[in-house]
C-alpha cells in the first residue's frame, strides 16, 4: 500500500475510535474514491446504515466537487425525511477540503446540524 493510504487508515482507526453514530444522532460516514463521492448515514449501535447517497447515476452537470455539493444536500434532505436533524460528521480520515468539505457544506445548507 502507499504511505498516504496508511496514514489516511490509521487517522480513520483514530477517529473511529472515539465517535460513534446512536439511531437520534447517527455517523455521516463520506467515502471518496478517485471517480465518485458516497455518504451515508449509520447507526453504530444497532449496525445498521440508515440511509446512503451517492454520484454514481447522478445527472448533475459540474465538476467531482459540485456533484459533492449535491450528494450533501440528497443525504440531507433523506435525513429529513426520517427525521434525524443532527448527525456527527465522519471524514474517514480524509483532510477536511475540496470534496469532502463539500459533502459537509451540502449537508447543512440542506438543514442537518454537526
Amino acid at each position: 500500500m502507499l504511505k498516504k493510504q496508511l496514514k489516511r487508515q490509521r487517522v480513520h482507526k483514530k477517529i473511529r475510535s472515539e465517535m460513534s453514530g446512536t439511531a437520534v444522532r447517527p455517523r455521516l460516514a463520506v467515502f471518496r474514491s478517485s471517480q465518485h463521492i458516497y455518504a451515508q448515514l449509520v447507526d453504530d449501535e444497532n449496525a445498521k446504515v440508515l440511509a446512503q447517497v451517492n454520484d454514481v447515476k447522478m445527472k448533475t452537470k459540474g465538476n467531482k466537487t459540485a456533484k459533492s455539493m449535491e450528494v450533501g444536500k440528497l443525504i440531507a434532505k433523506e435525513a429529513l425525511a426520517k427525521k434525524i436533524e443532527k448527525v456527527v460528521f465522519d471524514r474517514a480520515g480524509y483532510i477536511f477540503h475540496g470534496r469532502v468539505k463539500a459533502v459537509a457544506d451540502g449537508a447543512r445548507e440542506g438543514g442537518l446540524k454537526f
